[in-house]
């Protein structure tokens, strides 16, 4: 393996107690070691952040897109954390394919991300 080749590939580790989250691709790398979330009521999303190196990135997760990944969730607030809580790892995977590295601040995923 070439010094700087990264495989794309999907890796769980531990840093102390907390577990570390890491998508790898050719171009780019995206962590989600940082658990917090919030409901944003104006954009009607879940935002979440990701970190590639000292980079921080938001994602915004949709209601329709929660909706689809979970169709029998309660539809408020409290309901789409809940989603997100329970399928963390689909979204984040499906985050880490729409990232592009230095590209911009924030990302949309939407009900066709999944």
């Amino acid at each position: 393996m070439q010094i700087g080749h990264r495989p794309a590939q999907n890796r769980i580790s531990r840093q102390g107690s907390l577990l570390h989250r890491q998508l790898i691709g050719p171009d780019h790398m995206i962590e989600f070691p940082n658990h917090s979330r919030s409901y944003d009521r104006t954009r009607r999303a879940v935002r979440f952040w990701g970190h590639d190196s000292a980079i921080e990135a938001s994602f915004f997760i949709d209601e329709d897109a929660l909706k689809r990944i979970q169709p029998d969730a309660d539809y408020d607030e409290t309901g789409f954390l809940r989603v997100f809580d329970c399928n963390r790892d689909l979204i984040c995977a499906a985050a880490a394919k729409v990232y592009v590295r230095g590209s911009r601040g924030s990302y949309d995923l939407v009900a066709g991300n999944f």
